[in-house]
């Protein structure tokens, strides 16, 4: 089978000079690859050179020779898209940031499980709760845990505490030291 024809419109010397340049190790390996097999080297030396098999050369000559130097970069994609639209993703950030009503939810402070639900029962989409905290990671929301508070806690009783607390102590309320003896050795002489 012959060897498969590579476009010649950027001379060697070009594609060694931007691969040097290249900052993506990757990239700049399969120019070199390119400029190798260019000067006349064999498939399998110029493959070699980059540090890669006679087939993946292969596949990218195909790619340089549709695409150009674009053809070269990695096309990773986006990924899998978000299961819920905008406004939705706006609505449980709104859920989130006001927080549960523990008569109505029957929770003091938002677990993953609990907006997994809450998605579920609103929007009809079902999330596991490593992907619910994904999800929250990217609406910018982070993992805070509030402070527990019993759900008859007097707030008055409080605030009362801390006045109180925050005041000096009086003097009578200072432990009081001991005169010392004449004694240096610290212990109680016995008369005698």
């Amino acid at each position: 089978m012959p060897a498969l024809m590579i476009r010649e419109d950027m001379p060697p010397g070009e594609l060694r000079r931007l691969a040097k340049a290249e900052r993506d190790l990757r990239e700049a390996r399969r120019l070199l690859a390119i400029a190798a097999a260019l000067e006349g080297l064999s498939r399998e030396v110029a493959a070699r050179i980059a540090g890669m098999a006679r087939q993946t050369l292969r596949d990218w000559v195909i790619r340089y020779n549709r695409g150009g130097l674009a053809g070269l970069l990695d096309d990773w994609g986006d990924g899998r898209p978000c299961r819920l639209t905008e406004g939705q993703q706006a609505t449980l950030k709104a859920i989130v940031l006001q927080g549960p009503d523990p008569e109505v939810d029957g929770v003091s402070a938002w677990r993953l499980i609990d907006l997994c639900r809450i998605v579920r029962e609103r929007f009809g989409v079902t999330y596991s709760e490593g992907g619910m905290g994904k999800l929250m990671r990217s609406l910018d929301l982070s993992w805070q845990t509030p402070r527990p508070q019993h759900a008859e806690t007097d707030r008055a009783a409080q605030e009362r505490f801390k006045k109180g607390a925050s005041r000096k102590p009086s003097r009578r309320s200072r432990p009081t030291t001991r005169r010392p003896s004449g004694s240096r050795s610290g212990s109680k002489m016995r008369p005698g």
